[in-house]
């Protein structure tokens, strides 16, 4: 397992960053290494996120010196979703068949997820927890979609909600996936804050030379970083949400906070960014 661990950032500190200093320090790149666990600790929240892709063998999450608990989910629940391909998780004595958009939340004192799969990719997000849930399997049918944006504002999309109080129970993780409909662009315009919940992207399904400009910052002075197929942002609470793709793209969203109201957020007009 290969861990990166990032700190926590002022936004005033975060203005004298240049395109350098924030690609290092807020985009994730390398998520997928076949055999192999690449997750990234965030001090944001103490989220941990990353990506499992079993080719030749299994992979298992486990805990250790760096979560402070022998077992990875003695003190965290865990949300998974797969990107591409087919494979399994086994937790304990049950194994889950996921497809490309399935997804699985793990209660708090579960055993060591186990990953395996052909060149299945599985993007997962951990945040500490306080009481147990069952874990639940969650196929992309079973998801809560909702349809948001227009045509005439290149948003329209479908969110599906996967760990979410309209699916399942958790103790703070909130989990879903976004899909454009072609000639959308825009993630999320107008654009949002919400101060009490940071947030990890995860953008996938891109062509080789398709990028998102995924927007950072507060209102009042946006940076942007350009992101690559199968990459990851970690977007700070005091930062707007939002981003804009040259062609068609997926993305993951996942974050804690202290509570689970998808709709708890500051709406920006967009004549506001400056």
């Amino acid at each position: 397992m290969a861990l990166d661990i990032r700190y926590a950032h002022h936004p005033e500190d975060v203005k004298s960053y240049d395109t350098q200093a924030l690609r290092r320090e807020f985009l994730v790149q390398n998520l997928y290494t076949p055999d192999a666990l690449n997750l990234t600790y965030t001090h944001v929240d103490r989220l941990v996120f990353g990506g499992a892709f079993p080719v030749n063998k299994s992979i298992t999450l486990a805990g250790g010196k760096d979560f402070g608990t022998d077992q990875f989910l003695g003190r965290r629940e865990l949300g998974i979703i797969c990107i591409d391909g087919k494979g399994q998780v086994k937790v304990g004595k049950d194994t889950y068949d996921f497809a490309r958009g399935d997804g699985l939340y793990v209660g708090m004192g579960s055993e060591n997820p186990v990953f395996s799969g052909q060149g299945a990719k599985f993007f997962l997000v951990s945040a500490p927890a306080h009481q147990t849930y069952p874990t639940v399997f969650i196929p992309q049918s079973k998801s809560n979609p909702r349809k948001l944006g227009s045509p005439e504002t290149v948003n329209v999309r479908t969110i599906y909600q996967y760990v979410h109080p309209a699916v399942c129970k958790s103790c703070q993780l909130v989990m879903g996936m976004t899909e454009l409909e072609t000639g959308s662009v825009w993630n999320t315009m107008p654009c949002h804050t919400h101060e009490r919940r940071a947030e990890v992207y995860h953008y996938f399904g891109m062509a080789k030379d398709t990028r998102v400009f995924h927007l950072q910052g507060k209102p009042d002075e946006t940076r942007h970083l350009v992101v690559a197929n199968e990459e990851a942002i970690i977007s700070p609470s005091w930062s707007i949400h939002s981003g804009v793709g040259t062609g068609s793209y997926t993305f993951i969203w996942a974050m804690a906070g202290e509570n689970q109201d998808f709709d708890d957020m500051d709406m920006v007009a967009p004549g506001d960014l400056r």
